[in-house]
C-alpha cells in the first residue's frame, strides 16, 4: 500500500528558504483543531491539545487504511497565534496570547470520517480535551512565508522584517492570524536545528 506524504504533495506549502519571503496562493484546506490561550509553556490545556490532535490524526490514519485502504504521513503540527492586543503578541507576553493548534485532514478523507475518528479516539484514550476538538475549513488565499531555523524565540528578528520591511515593499497587509508550521519534532531536534514556517495571510493594500 503507497504511503502518502501531504509535505510532498503539498511541497510549496511546507517548504522555504532562510531569509526568502515567498508568496503563495493557498486551497481550501481541512483540519483538527483545538483553541486555547495562554503561556503554550505553562498551561496544561496546550500539552493537552496537542496529545488529542495526535490521538484523533492517528486514529484517522488508521481508519484511513482500513477503509480506504490509503495510507498517509501524519502532517505536522501547526498553529494559530494572536493576542487581542496584538502589542502583547509582538512583545512576547505570551500569557496573554490566543492559539489555535492543528493538523492537516487528507483532502481524500471527509468529514463524517474525520468526525468518526475523534469518536473512536475518545473510545480508545478517553482524553478529556478530545471533547473540544472540532474541524475547521480554512481559507487563507494569498500568503507571504519564509523558513526559520532555531529557537521559537528567536522568530522575533525575521517577522519584524516581515511585517516592517516585506509587505509594505510589496504593497500588502496582514489578513489573518500568524500561523506556523512546526517541521521538526522538539522531543528529537536540538533547539538551534528546530526547522519553522512562518506564515502570514496578506491582501493587497491598495
Amino acid at each position: 500500500m503507497e504511503k502518502i506524504d501531504i509535505k510532498k504533495q503539498y511541497k510549496a506549502l511546507y517548504s522555504g528558504r532562510v531569509g526568502e519571503f515567498i508568496v503563495l496562493d493557498l486551497p481550501p484546506l481541512t483540519y483538527f483543531s483545538f483553541d486555547g490561550a495562554g503561556d503554550p509553556n505553562a498551561v496544561p490545556e496546550y500539552m493537552a491539545a496537542v496529545e488529542a490532535l495526535y490521538a484523533a490524526s492517528y486514529t484517522l490514519k488508521f481508519m484511513s487504511k482500513e477503509i480506504l485502504e490509503r495510507d498517509y504521513v501524519v502532517p505536522p503540527l501547526e498553529g494559530l497565534w494572536w493576542a487581542d492586543d496584538m502589542a502583547d503578541f509582538t512583545a512576547r507576553r505570551k500569557d496573554r496570547w490566543r492559539w489555535r493548534m492543528m493538523i492537516l485532514i487528507p483532502n481524500f478523507i471527509g468529514e463524517a470520517m474525520a468526525k468518526a475518528a475523534i469518536t473512536r479516539a475518545q473510545e480508545k484514550k478517553r482524553l478529556p480535551a478530545l471533547s473540544k476538538l472540532r474541524l475547521v475549513h480554512l481559507e487563507e488565499g494569498q500568503v507571504v512565508q519564509t523558513l526559520h531555523i532555531g529557537s521559537y524565540d528567536d522568530e522575533g528578528p525575521v517577522l519584524k522584517k516581515l511585517h516592517d520591511d516585506v509587505l509594505p515593499a510589496r504593497g500588502l497587509v496582514e489578513a489573518g492570524h500568524h500561523h506556523e508550521i512546526y517541521l521538526s519534532d522538539p522531543r528529537k531536534t536540538s533547539v538551534a536545528k528546530l526547522k519553522t514556517i512562518l506564515r502570514q495571510p496578506v491582501r493587497s493594500a491598495a
